[in-house]
């Protein structure tokens, strides 16, 4: 991999993602969409029918067969929370990228959104705990941090190159 990002849920991963791999000539990843591939079940069915549990579990397999191929890799929202997956990403040699979003910017990105279990389940103050909760791990595995409010996908795709 050429860059992996991590961030909150709506901090723009998949989309900066996509973009990133566009302007690098690399493919793009999306880890959930890797573990919907190996599954042929949606994330939300994979929360419901297995739990979270479960679901971390083929999220790390899935990251760990990630990492050795070529392109730019967009992981989901919580895949740092882990203790195993932080530690692989902590050691990857590749550079670790934390789009940093602020909760009101998340809100505005994922309001209406049907594909989040966790958001799904969650008020506004569950919300900001599981945002506040998940930050350290975060920082404790970015090798670079952009900020995203206010910023065009172009411009943090900018940013990147440029800090790669």
């Amino acid at each position: 991999m050429k860059a992996i990002l991590i961030g909150f849920m709506g901090s723009g991963k998949t989309t900066v993602g996509k973009l990133l791999a566009a302007h690098l000539t690399l493919p793009h990843v999306d880890l959930d969409k890797k573990i919907v591939e190996y599954t042929g079940k949606e994330i939300k069915e994979i929360f419901s029918q297995y739990g979270e549990k479960k679901f971390r579990e083929l999220e790390q397999k899935t990251l760990v067969e990630q990492l050795d191929k070529k392109g730019v890799l967009s992981t989901g929202g919580g895949t740092p929370i882990s203790e195993q997956n932080l530690k692989i990403l902590q050691a990857v040699k590749t550079p670790v990228i934390l789009l940093e979003t602020s909760l009101n910017t998340v809100l505005k990105r994922v309001a209406q959104s049907q594909d989040r279990p966790i958001i799904n389940q969650l008020s506004r103050n569950e919300l900001l705990e599981l945002y506040n909760q998940r930050a350290p791990f975060y920082q404790r595995c970015a090798d670079l941090r952009v900020t995203t409010d206010n910023r065009s996908p172009l411009e943090i795709v900018e940013w990147i190159k440029n800090n790669l």
